[in-house]
Parts: C-alpha cells; sequence; structure tokens
C-alpha cells in the first residue's frame, strides 16, 4: 500500500507491505528497499472483470510466496541499472 503526499501522487510518503504490514524505508520520496509492486488490471472472462488490483510486497513476503509456486518464476540477471 502506497501513500503519497496528496492526490497528485508525485511525492512517495510510505511503503507499507499488504501482506505483514511492515513499513519499507522511504527518504525524500524515494523507496530504499526491495518491493513487489503489482498492478493487476483484470479484464474479458475474469470473475474480477473491469477491476484493477493494486497491492505491494516486501521482499521477504514476495520469496514466500514464490517457494510456493510450481514452475519457479524465471530470472534474468539486469547488467545496467537505468
Amino acid at each position: 500500500m502506497r501513500k503519497y503526499l496528496d492526490e497528485n501522487k508525485v511525492e512517495l510518503v510510505s511503503v507499507i507491505c499488504n501482506h505483514c504490514g511492515k513499513e519499507l524505508l522511504v527518504k525524500n520520496g524515494i523507496l530504499n528497499e526491495g518491493c513487489l509492486e503489482v498492478n493487476a488490471p483484470f479484464g474479458y472472462f475474469s470473475k474480477r472483470d473491469g477491476q484493477i488490483h493494486r497491492f505491494d510486497l516486501c521482499e521477504d513476503c514476495y520469496e514466500k510466496m514464490i517457494a510456493g509456486f510450481r514452475i519457479p518464476v524465471e530470472n534474468q540477471e539486469v547488467k545496467e541499472f537505468l
């Protein structure tokens, strides 16, 4: 869950893991911890047709979630950060 200074969502104030409730480190409007940000729009033929789900997971909760996958996540190393 992300909180911003105002409704224009310009300056990030806080990020809280939707699963465990941990508050992640935000300094000067910049998230300074690993976090999975999910923005999932559901379309036609879905049980959630027309809905958009947004949530954040801290790295620990992300690791626990993917540990239960039958098919492992694809992992690709990034050579340069932009």
